[in-house]
């Protein structure tokens, strides 16, 4: 079968980008694998005559070429004079640093290549958080950054075959509270609980487009994670890396525990906080997990409202926690299709993953000495809208009390994920799990409806 090319988020983005006369160079930030490169190359091929391609990693000579100084004129010579065969025609050409992690040094010049306007430019690479610092200093004002997920929901129903009118179906009738009918449910249902196994990691999902299975996934699934381990001990300094393996080994037990607050008590003997705190903003920048942070009050503002030593953690790819999960854990998801233990767990890190993408930040709440606990909050300009994940269709206890008892007076309204289909009582917009990634959209036009 002919490899096919999963179409992206990211695809229009790039279009738009060329198509601003003030473009500046861009930089695509994003885990390892999570398609970068792919997407940014075959936009390349597709709307630049010249294409100048250097990876870091793969041509380490290329990091030679800033020898001269860090000037448009400089490089291109640089680059000229390594490989006589590279073509730069003013206005038609595209250069591509990919890898960037392994030569930050280079951002230094997107200044330039600004100031100088002949070329346009993209950088690309994996955790390029962990040098995002020295990345963001060197090049302050001149470029332009997209972030970069493994697939959402929308785009796995793409790669599935589906239009752009599914989502925008899905949406009106999220908005107008219109129950979807059985076939809808069935079909999305199965269709997500397919993307949950798999998670977003594109040679995942090609894998299963292609087989129309999940045979070879679990493998492919299980390579990423080596090579995410790999990293680790390559990337991080020193000492650390023991203690980064444990924090991101630790993530799928921890979660699957009734209380999911992380606790580093739990991830070696004596193990401290302080001790901890850089391995898990290592994890963090490099794109391999979410940090939900427990709020001190459920009010506005949400920044500064956070408790910074109470925090649960997510993986960035649900297909990929999955993967980590013990052997009667898989046999159960993919053979059963049963949760079981992890059932809870697995929909909040898809839930939680969906808001990240989406662009929110994440942030939870449990009350001290008492049993209110929601899962995450939204904000709208002048409310905050609790969403609680449901693993069972039981009561949403703590979204009652948050929103009924006077107490909270940001809060006027809830949003409750379940496998059930869409509904609204007391104040509690109740949607199917898979509507998940459409929350930010939704808000957005729901906001006459009281949610503003």
């Amino acid at each position: 079968m002919a490899w096919r090319y999963l179409r992206r988020k990211i695809d229009d983005y790039l279009i738009s980008w060329k198509q601003d006369p003030d473009r500046k160079p861009l930089i695509v930030k994003g885990s390892r694998q999570v398609g970068k490169t792919e997407s940014i190359l075959r936009f390349a091929e597709k709307y630049y005559p010249n294409v100048v391609y250097i990876n870091f990693v793969e041509e380490p000579k290329y990091k030679l070429i800033t020898e001269d100084g860090y000037k448009a004129e400089d490089i291109i010579r640089n680059i000229s004079r390594m490989d006589p065969s590279r073509r730069f025609t003013a206005g038609d050409t595209l250069l591509i640093f990919d890898e960037l992690q392994e030569y930050p040094e280079i951002a230094t010049s997107l200044k330039f290549f600004r100031i100088d306007g002949r070329f346009d430019v993209i950088c690309s690479g994996s955790l390029l958080g962990i040098h995002y610092r020295r990345i963001e200093s060197n090049s302050v004002g001149y470029k332009t950054d997209y972030n970069m997920f493994s697939m959402d929901f929308e785009e796995f129903l793409w790669a599935k075959g589906y239009g752009e009118n599914a989502a925008e179906e899905m949406l009106q009738h999220m908005v107008a509270l219109r129950p979807f009918n059985e076939s809808a449910m069935r079909t999305y249902g199965n269709l997500f609980l397919d993307y949950c196994i798999l998670g977003g990691m594109p040679a995942v999902v090609r894998e299963y487009i292609e087989k129309g299975t999940f045979e070879g996934t679990l493998a492919i699934q299980r390579q990423l994670l080596a090579d995410y381990r790999e990293d680790i001990r390559k990337y991080a300094d020193g000492m650390d890396q023991a203690r980064i393996l444990n924090v991101f080994e630790q993530i799928p037990v921890q979660l699957a525990k009734d209380n999911k607050k992380f606790q580093i008590s739990k991830v070696a003997k004596g193990a401290r906080f302080k001790d901890y705190r850089g391995c898990i903003e290592w994890l963090q920048d490099a794109g391999i997990i979410h940090i939900c942070y427990c709020l001190q009050y459920p009010e506005l503002p949400l920044r500064g409202n956070y408790d910074e030593s109470r925090y649960k953690i997510y993986f960035f790819d649900s297909g990929l926690f999955v993967a980590m999960m013990d052997e009667e854990a898989q046999e159960d998801l993919r053979a059963n299709k049963n949760l079981g233990v992890y059932k809870g767990a697995l929909y909040e890190n898809i839930v939680g993953e969906a808001l990240v993408k989406c662009g929110y930040s994440l942030y939870y709440y449990k009350k001290e000495d008492s049993t209110l606990e929601e899962d995450f909050f939204l904000r709208t300009k002048d409310s905050l809208v609790p969403v609680e994940v449901k693993a069972t269709r039981g009561t949403a206890k703590s979204l009652r009390t948050l929103i009924g008892s006077g107490k909270y007076p940001d809060i006027a309204c809830g949003i409750k994920l379940t496998g059930g289909n869409i509904g609204f009582s007391d104040g509690i917009y109740t949607f199917p799990y898979f509507c998940a990634f459409l929350l930010k959209e939704y808000i957005r036009r729901a906001a006459p409806n009281g949610l503003e």
